[in-house]
């Protein structure tokens, strides 16, 4: 996902208070679609990264919500934890061009990008010392069976 694209989306909201709610997606909706559980969606709005409207019980997301549940998606799915999805959310400016944001963004993204770089190269090196630990041990079975 695009961030500049999905924070521009942030901005627009919408009015419960008329009663019209067909711009609203119900929570169990919301779930379904983007694959997350309730309690997962009441979590990520105890921690105000949405806020969706209520209407008596019922709790109604805006595409403002929708855009930044993608984002908080999209963040943990590169691993970014919820405070940094968070901060850097919150920095949405539209007024000043959104440039600390994105400068926070670059900066987060690069330095995750060489962690997952760095796990990536470990993850190989184990695999390859087991795939050696795999052939000695074949080896070795290949050899008792022969004797």
């Amino acid at each position: 996902m695009n961030m500049m694209s999905a924070s521009n989306a942030m901005a627009s909201t919408g009015d419960t208070a008329s009663g019209d709610h067909r711009d609203y997606a119900r929570i169990g909706d919301v779930a379904k679609q983007y694959g997350v559980t309730l309690r997962t969606l009441r979590f990520y709005e105890d921690k105000g990264l949405i806020t969706p409207q209520r209407d008596g019980n019922t709790r109604l997301y805006s595409q403002r919500d929708l855009s930044r549940l993608r984002l908080v998606l999209l963040g943990r799915q590169v691993g970014f934890t919820l405070r940094e999805v968070k901060q850097m959310m919150d920095l949405y400016d539209p007024a000043n061009g959104n440039s600390r944001q994105m400068r926070v963004v670059v900066d987060k993204s690069e330095r995750q990008l060489a962690r997952l770089q760095k796990q990536r190269d470990e993850i190989d090196q184990a695999i390859n010392a087991l795939k050696e630990l795999l052939e000695g041990a074949r080896q070795q079975m290949g050899k008792s069976k022969a004797a």
